[in-house]
């Protein structure tokens, strides 16, 4: 009995974990998409470190409340991780810029098999066949639902390729982190966010200015704006904390599989926040495709064999 209710506590808490980081993500989406497209804040760098000024102050707050407590981790640890994330951000900000949206969401589905090719690299995990393909019916649904046009460049293959790699490369190292220094989600924020607002918000303005030939400081700020800037802000201290949530209980490639859940509710949010002209039938076939292989990956990867990590002491100690 005692077994059964732990697995249902565990299964519980997952599914919170994973619901605060939909209704998070799915609003920033949102609440950004009307701060840069509606009031013209084009700043998307600048407005991250904003972002992780706040989740900074958090932390702080908590520590002082005494909810957080002191923890340790390497600079050389801190440095690298900074490093990954600053360029994921900026790689995925310059390949927007520079690809086209087709081309640009191919990338981001290519994060999926480079967190795959980590994992099995670095922590010796073995998939299963099934937990294989499903990863594979969700690729190709979500690509039927977000893949148009498609074109490629020199130059924005070279960023869509520092974007991917960053980007899988911080999100492997959330769960690496989190393992190997026992910390938790908030510990680890504590250490990483104020590194990140800081680098961000000196490199920030440049990179802004650079993409969109505008400054941050000449930004006409009224009330509407300020109160749309002030909620991103807001919402982005629980993104930041769910994310490393997730990965922390997970790992970076159930994150990024089942993270695509976040793209069906935005673009079924779209449609009925913006109309149903992109509303056919070749993207819901799309939706159908992905949601059933995020079920069987669920599923799948749960199951004993569907997802090992094959540790090389182990190993060792047989062979002798």
């Amino acid at each position: 009995m005692a077994p059964s209710s732990k697995a249902e506590k565990k299964a519980a808490v997952d599914a919170a974990a994973w619901m605060f980081n939909v209704v998070t993500s799915v609003g920033i989406i949102i609440v950004n998409k009307a701060l840069m497209g509606g009031y013209g804040f084009s700043f998307a760098t600048t407005l991250t470190g904003l972002h992780f000024v706040t989740t900074t102050i958090m932390t702080l707050v908590l520590r002082v409340l005494g909810y957080v407590q002191p923890s340790h981790l390497p600079l050389s640890e801190l440095l690298k991780f900074v490093f990954f994330a600053n360029f994921s951000i900026v790689g995925m900000n310059v390949s927007l810029m520079w690809n086209s949206v087709g081309f640009y969401q191919i990338a981001k589905l290519s994060m999926i098999p480079v967190s795959c090719l980590l994992e099995v690299c670095l922590d010796k995990i073995r998939y299963s066949r099934d937990t294989k393909l499903s990863i594979g019916i969700v690729l190709l649904g979500v690509g039927v639902c977000t893949v148009t046009d498609v074109s490629v460049n020199m130059k924005g293959f070279v960023a869509a390729f520092i974007a991917v790699w960053s980007t899988s490369l911080q999100q492997y190292y959330v769960h690496y982190l989190q393992r190997k220094y026992s910390l938790s989600s908030f510990n680890l924020l504590g250490h990483t966010a104020p590194a990140q607002a800081g680098s961000l918000l000196l490199l920030g303005p440049l990179l802004d200015y650079w993409l969109t030939n505008k400054r941050v400081d000449q930004y006409s700020y009224d009330a509407a704006s300020s109160m749309f800037l002030i909620l991103s802000c807001t919402i982005a201290v629980g993104t930041n904390l769910s994310q490393f949530i997730c990965i922390g209980r997970f790992t970076a490639v159930s994150f990024q599989v089942l993270g695509h859940m976040k793209t069906i509710l935005v673009l079924i949010m779209g449609f009925f926040f913006f109309g149903r002209e992109g509303l056919n039938l070749h993207v819901v076939i799309g939706m159908i495709i992905a949601v059933v292989g995020m079920m069987w990956y669920g599923n799948a990867s749960s199951k004993p064999g569907g997802k090992e990590r094959w540790s090389l002491p182990t190993s060792k100690t047989e062979s002798r």
